[in-house]
């Protein structure tokens, strides 16, 4: 008896990953609307608070490994590293450029005018690198997660070519060694000073810095999204479902509200996330019919990236015109955050049709379509632009 060889995935559209970009976005925008404490009645705020306390950590996780995945899948062939660098900064810094612009002129008007010590590695996207929050958390906070993106960019030519090395028979465990050291970073943290305490969570700065925020903390999740890519590109396939592996990302959050701050961030969420993209990548491949690819889903999940960038800023922005501190009853609060959503979504689809898609068009060197498959612009968490001492740490990215 002969076993037939195993053959190579084409690498087909992925729409119903795009579209899953804008469910991952949702969790972002819950975790910030909870940030602004918005209801009258206390319990409802600290219950609604408690529910999402850890849906930005997924989000930005979410984002990091969709990234990998999706630029692997993706990679041209006989692409130059120059080429995709010009791709990518074309994808990201236009609109950060605008929206940077943006938060300087609304935390003047708030009275916090950044210094240039936040302005100026804000503006390059290299404030993830500093472990003080006053800069990794500078002006529109959620940039945070692009610095760490550029990073990822940077590295990713070196990390694919020693990828596809890797024999397919061992991506596996290379994929299963690499979500193994998401966890062992809180461990490692404990060597980093234990002051100054972060205002929120347990920890200090430097140990959030070092699990959260430090870009090289964050390749493992990129490395992830590599190693699952060219495990399906090479013919094998995942062997779970979209619904069992969404489950197992819901196990895994319930799980993460019950442990210790600095373990519950990604620890127990990044390997089901990287199951379920693959599982959602695997059942495209196949040509099923999913409700993430239907037209309206994947238009959402082309804004997700400026819904990401814009969202933040109208949440905490929006809630200073208002009043500062204001609470509201029950439906009022749930009306005021539904326009605070339907604002964001407006601007994020202008924002994608005037800015991105030129931006793509004339930068990155090509007339074409829009791709067919997924490009990061993420994950994704995160406080006041000058952080207070109530809020937390940086947003999630959906750069991915």
């Amino acid at each position: 008896m002969t076993t037939a060889p195993r053959t190579r995935t084409t690498r087909s559209r992925l729409p119903s990953l795009t579209g899953l970009r804008f469910v991952a976005v949702l969790f972002v925008f819950a975790f910030h609307a909870s940030l602004e404490g918005p209801f009258a009645d206390a319990g409802i705020n600290r219950r609604y608070a408690d529910v999402v306390a850890n849906a930005g950590w997924l989000g930005v996780s979410f984002f990091f490994v969709l990234s990998g995945f999706v630029l692997t899948w993706s990679a041209r062939p006989h692409d130059t590293a120059a080429g995709f660098w010009r791709r990518r900064a074309a994808k990201i810094y236009p609109l950060h450029i605008l929206i940077w612009g943006a938060a300087l002129a609304l935390v003047a008007w708030a009275g916090t005018a950044a210094t240039p010590h936040q302005a100026i590695p804000n503006l390059f996207l290299v404030h993830a690198w500093f472990p003080t929050r006053p800069v990794f958390s500078s002006l529109n906070d959620v940039t945070w997660s692009l610095s760490c993106e550029v990073f990822f960019y940077f590295s990713f030519p070196l990390i694919l070519r020693a990828v596809r090395r890797i024999r397919a028979g061992h991506l596996w465990v290379w994929a299963a060694a690499t979500a193994v050291l998401v966890p062992l970073l809180p461990l490692v943290s404990e060597l980093l000073p234990a002051s100054p305490a972060l205002p929120f969570g347990s920890g200090s700065v430097w140990q959030f810095w070092f699990v959260y925020v430090l870009p090289a903390s964050r390749l493992p999740e990129f490395c992830l999204g590599i190693l699952l890519a060219q495990l399906l590109l090479s013919g094998r396939r995942v062997p779970i479902g979209v619904l069992p592996a969404a489950a197992l990302v819901l196990a895994g959050y319930a799980v993460s509200l019950q442990l210790p701050f600095l373990y519950g961030l990604t620890s127990v969420t990044v390997l089901p996330v990287g199951l379920l993209i693959a599982a959602v990548a695997q059942r495209d491949t196949s040509g099923a019919a999913s409700v993430l690819a239907t037209p309206t889903a994947v238009r959402l999940g082309e804004w997700s990236f400026a819904f990401y960038m814009v969202h933040r800023l109208l949440l905490e922005f929006g809630h200073r015109w208002t009043g500062a501190g204001r609470t509201w009853s029950t439906p009022s609060a749930i009306g005021m955050l539904a326009a605070a959503f339907a604002l964001s979504l407006l601007l994020s689809g202008a924002l994608h049709v005037a800015v991105e898609r030129p931006a793509m068009r004339y930068l990155s060197g090509k007339r074409a379509a829009p791709a067919a498959v997924p490009e990061p612009e993420r994950d994704p968490a995160a406080q006041p632009a000058v952080p207070s001492s109530a809020t937390p740490g940086p947003s999630p990215s959906p750069t991915a």
